[in-house]
């Protein structure tokens, strides 16, 4: 349904307007509390609504070789994303050996399957933890902090995603290739 609606014009003029705002930006930087380990519902209904097929997925050869235009490719390849998040827990909890487990594994499916996906690249999140116990000193060190992030916006290196189709995945199996990271498993081995 989506991809007819996007094909032939036919998408609300809201989902439109979101669609154009993405290809216009050079950078997009998605700010929101972490909930359940997630982004808010009404921010992923935005991105259910706006990444529409042929927008933000279904794009692409799908062959032998190639398997579409994602991770690394597509619409939206050639800007930069960035997640600014905040969460009520320490920043121990979200450590390799904290509860919640680190931080980057937590985000992952946000970052690289959300932004990645459709071709930005995306940059270390900004993370603001404690944020119930922001007072005004903690406070001016965030605000300075994000300052500089947002400063270095374009010369901040992205995560190092691996490229769905630049050579460490066999096609269509979409698997990494077994001399790629052996002996790894988990998020850490997409990224180089």
């Amino acid at each position: 349904m989506s991809k007819h609606a996007f094909k032939n014009g036919l998408q609300s003029a809201d989902i439109a307007a979101e669609q154009e705002k993405l290809k216009w930006a050079d950078a997009v930087i998605l700010q929101f509390p972490l909930w359940w380990f997630s982004m808010p519902a009404i921010l992923k209904g935005w991105v259910e609504r706006v990444y529409a097929y042929g927008f933000a997925y279904g794009v692409g050869e799908h062959s032998d070789a190639r398997w579409g235009d994602r991770y690394g490719e597509g619409m939206l390849a050639g800007k930069r994303a960035m997640l600014v998040v905040t969460t009520g827990g320490w920043q121990s909890h979200y450590s390799p050996r904290g509860i919640n487990g680190p931080i980057d594994d937590v985000l992952f499916p946000i970052q690289h399957g959300i932004l990645y996906y459709p071709g930005f690249d995306v940059l270390p999140p900004f993370v603001v933890d404690r944020t119930s116990r922001v007072d005004e000193a903690k406070y001016a060190e965030v605000r300075d902090a994000l300052g500089e992030r947002l400063d270095n916006l374009w010369n901040t290196a992205p995560i190092p995603f691996r490229r769905q189709n630049g050579g460490d995945y066999m096609i269509p199996e979409l698997t990494l290739k077994d001399d790629i990271a052996p002996g790894r498993e988990g998020f850490g081995v997409h990224v180089k």
